[in-house]
């Protein structure tokens, strides 16, 4: 069961298309998993259709309808294979989520004792600071707050940073406000999906070096 969403305002924010490129991609796969945040998507979208409709029309410059059909019109270059990299050492049963299936994910690379992180390249935004974390059992990210949003989805296990548990399928969003240190419960390890804006701000030294070496 999801117990943990992201807010109406992101919601809203996603369903107008205004959020960045890494939000936009954490908030499209929570919606993959939960019902209840699809459809308060649907009922945004429908407001905003809403709202056009009252909208006064406008006069578009000369040839904006013959520019627009000539690209519809255009060749269209060859398809291409999903960039995704599924890496053979997943946990059983876990899928890549539908939303990362234009994404090129690099290898699992240790960043410290029980943690490995993997860089998620977004096609159209190169510079979105995503990435994923994956934390062994019993293991815990060292103590941080943040110098602007992070968006975190679980894609599998669970962790408890002191705020609550978070479980697979949960979202959570944090800030400068939060300082914590999410600890990954003892019976199975965590598969996290992240977008930060800004970085993690670590308390230990080692940590802040960590994070500087590979952009977190």
């Amino acid at each position: 069961m999801i117990r943990h969403h992201p807010d109406d305002s992101l919601l809203l924010r996603h369903a107008g298309g205004n959020l960045a490129a890494g939000q936009a991609l954490l908030v499209a796969t929570h919606l993959e998993r939960c019902a209840a945040c699809r459809q308060a998507t649907r009922r945004f979208e429908s407001i905003g259709g809403s709202l056009v409709l009252d909208e006064v029309p406008a006069e578009l410059p000369r040839g904006t309808f013959e520019a627009v059909m000539a690209r519809i019109d255009a060749p269209r270059p060859p398809p291409t294979q999903p960039a995704v990299s599924r890496h053979p050492s997943l946990p059983p049963g876990m899928n890549w989520p539908r939303s990362l299936r234009h994404c090129r994910i690099s290898r699992w690379r240790p960043v410290a004792p029980g943690m490995r992180w993997s860089r998620v390249k977004l096609a159209d935004a190169p510079h979105a600071n995503v990435f994923l974390l994956r934390i062994a059992a019993g293991s815990c990210m060292p103590v941080h707050t943040h110098s602007g949003e992070e968006l975190t989805q679980v894609l599998f296990g669970s962790f408890d940073d002191g705020r609550a548990v978070f479980m697979a399928g949960d979202f959570d969003c944090t800030d400068s406000t939060v300082r914590h240190q999410p600890v990954v419960r003892a019976d199975s390890e965590c598969i996290c999906l992240a977008s930060v804006d800004g970085r993690l701000v670590h308390d230990g030294v080692i940590a802040r070096w960590i994070g500087a070496l590979i952009g977190i």
